[in-house]
């Protein structure tokens, strides 16, 4: 390359070098890699072409270059091309102190100086890692919870519950803009089975003179009507008929099916005993959510939506898109799409499940400019949401062929799944009790709570018992089934909410303690391995942010936190911090710590979990 273009080049790339010295200790790297390519073997390359990746624990070095690449531009063998490579990079960027070749592997490290400027942007930055929305920024709107008035909330809507609110706080991290909402299924043939037991055998039952929750109450009808509808199945079976004739013909279910239709045609009895025990349940569940400590919004109710469901079938229905049966019943026909024929409105004129939701997209439609659409629903329905991105798209709606069907497992018990209709559910509201009274419980055994007022010591336990519940739900790849063991969640060692938050409060703990509000102004000093191992693992934070965002998956943040977690532990348990004697190495200790608990505090938060300032 001719000594006047590589000049040239040179000039070039330091002054794009300059300006990327605030961006970032990779930034400068990327950039002066790209400068050492262009010097060195007189070509081009794109960020996508340096690879750039953290150095393996084995080797040394913090962060390592792929030199594959640039084997056959620099013409040599790959140790040769990393080592020139190197060696620019010591010459020529403040930020690579030294280096070694591993084959095609070249392993920087990053000098001090470089490390305590990425500190001192990380303390800058009260949301370091995290991006802020702005009125451009993608409109994503993520549906939850989705409960049934027939019964409380139970184990699988609080993973539910927990899942949606994580990834909206995940995605408004990314910095979308994010509308939280709910479909309450409040109509259909499970609430009328609810009704007629509450009609048949409640004896005018209210919460009031019970003592229930409203949702707790009407759940037991709900479970009141299968046994009834059990026995009577039982009568006809032993009676000469067979057990899927008996399933239809039950008188109950047949009064249930009745009592559907009457609603639908808008009977005043029905609908006045309906909204009575709807009031009830939502009043409950209200209770629920708060508790959990998650919102919504928007909320709306099947009651509001299957009436435009129906009319967009019916619009579908004159375009040619369905097909209606001799029966009456209206189908879409989804063969050329490998599937089969979807039932869209029964025989009767009654609606079905996916009538109702395409009347809900309908309205969410109006309602909102949405760029994307999110489903939190259980893997059980992963056909149901196929199918309603063919028809949405059919019927026009532009983000009906993209929607999103975030498919997560079902929470098992050790005695296997959960059945509402059999009452063998974990409860939401006890379960949350259970969580509290358990953490409480730990916590007084291990007297570490003696100093605290009796008021300080209840607010910590739901703090730190739903801090438990919730991480070791989210901690789980959403997409696969759990079991679920509430003992080992409350754990204050391991991978659990208690030991990050405990981690938190230690070092609320070594901040007051230090009473002072250091700063890295004029600190010139050497760092450890382990503290450079902790800055670099903090600037990882946006990273796994963005990388949540991208699968969906609030596990990543859980996951790195615990890493966090894992690594400052390590550390404060090698070197001391207050009784360092060095002033700039306990200032840049006290920063490091300061930092640490203030990204182990917005990452908690993205899972919805509160950090105590002492436990």
């Amino acid at each position: 390359m001719p000594l006047l273009n590589r000049n040239f080049a040179a000039c070039k790339y330091s002054i794009y070098i300059n300006k990327v010295k605030s961006m970032g200790i990779e930034k400068r790297i990327m950039a002066a890699a790209k400068a050492a390519i262009e010097n060195l073997y007189g070509q081009t390359v794109d960020d996508q072409q340096v690879q750039l990746q953290k150095t393996r624990s084995e080797f040394e070095g913090n962060l390592t270059l792929v030199v594959f690449p640039f084997v056959k531009m620099a013409r040599k063998s790959p140790e040769q091309t990393g080592t020139e490579i190197g060696d620019y990079l010591v010459a020529n960027c403040d930020a690579v102190c030294a280096y070694n070749v591993v084959k095609g592997f070249l392993n920087l490290s990053v000098a001090d100086a470089a490390w305590l400027g990425l500190l001192n942007d990380i303390d800058g930055e009260e949301h370091y890692g995290e991006k802020q929305a702005t009125e451009a920024s993608p409109l994503v709107m993520i549906e939850y919870s989705s409960p049934n008035t027939n019964k409380p909330l139970h184990l699988g809507h609080v993973r539910n519950n927990l899942l949606g609110w994580s990834l909206a706080r995940i995605m408004q991290a990314n910095g979308c803009r994010v509308v939280k909402t709910n479909i309450v299924n409040d109509r259909g043939i499970h609430i009328c089975k609810s009704m007629l037991a509450w009609q048949k055998w409640g004896n005018g039952e209210t919460p009031e003179s019970s003592g229930k929750k409203g949702d707790h109450l009407i759940g037991d009808y709900y479970v009141l009507f299968d046994k009834h509808y059990r026995e009577e199945i039982a009568q006809l079976v032993a009676g000469g008929m067979s057990e899927d004739e008996a399933k239809q013909k039950a008188p109950l279910i047949c009064e249930a099916h009745d009592m559907l239709v009457r609603w639908e045609q808008g009977d005043a009895e029905v609908r006045s005993l309906w909204e009575k025990m709807n009031s009830w349940v939502y009043a409950g569940f209200d209770e629920t959510y708060k508790k959990l400590g998650v919102s919504f919004d928007k909320i709306y109710y099947e009651s509001q939506t299957y009436l435009k469901g129906k009319a967009k079938v019916e619009e579908g229905l004159a375009k040619g898109l369905f097909e209606r049966h001799d029966d009456g019943s209206v189908w879409a026909d989804l063969t050329a799409d490998g599937l089969d024929q979807k039932l869209l409105i029964r025989s009767d004129g009654t609606s079905v499940y996916m009538t109702q939701d395409i009347g809900t997209a309908e309205m969410r439609y109006e309602d909102y400019p949405i760029d994307k659409m999110i489903y939190v629903v259980g893997n059980e329905q992963n056909y149901h949401f196929q199918v309603l991105s063919i028809l949405l798209d059919r019927l026009g709606f532009r983000w009906g062929k993209e929607l999103t069907h975030f498919s997560y497992g079902m929470v098992e018990l050790p005695n296997g799944k959960m059945k509402s209709r059999e009452g063998t559910v974990v409860d939401a509201d006890d379960l949350l009790q259970l969580m509290v009274s358990d953490a409480r419980r730990v916590a007084d055994e291990s007297g570490k709570n003696t100093d605290l007022s009796e008021d300080e010591k209840q607010q910590i336990a739901t703090v730190v018992g739903l801090g438990a519940l919730k991480y070791f739900i989210l901690k789980v790849d959403a997409r696969k089934n759990m079991l679920f063991n509430p003992e080992e969640s409350i754990d204050f060692n391991g991978n659990t909410g208690p030991f990050i938050q405990y981690t938190h409060a230690r070092i609320c703990s070594i901040l007051r303690k230090a009473e002072q509000d250091v700063s890295l102004a004029s600190v010139h000093t050497t760092l450890t391995p382990k503290e450079t191992e902790l800055i670099q693992k903090m600037s990882e934070y946006g990273a796994a942010v963005r990388q949540a965002g991208k699968d969906y998956s609030p596990s990543g943040i859980a996951n790195y936190c615990y890493e966090l977690t894992k690594v400052f532990n390590q550390f404060y348990h090698d070197y001391s911090i207050l009784n360092e004697a060095d002033a700039g190495k306990r200032a840049v200790r006290l920063v490091i710590a300061r930092n640490v608990g203030k990204i182990l505090k917005n990452g908690m938060s993205l899972l919805g979990i509160e950090v105590p300032e002492r436990m």
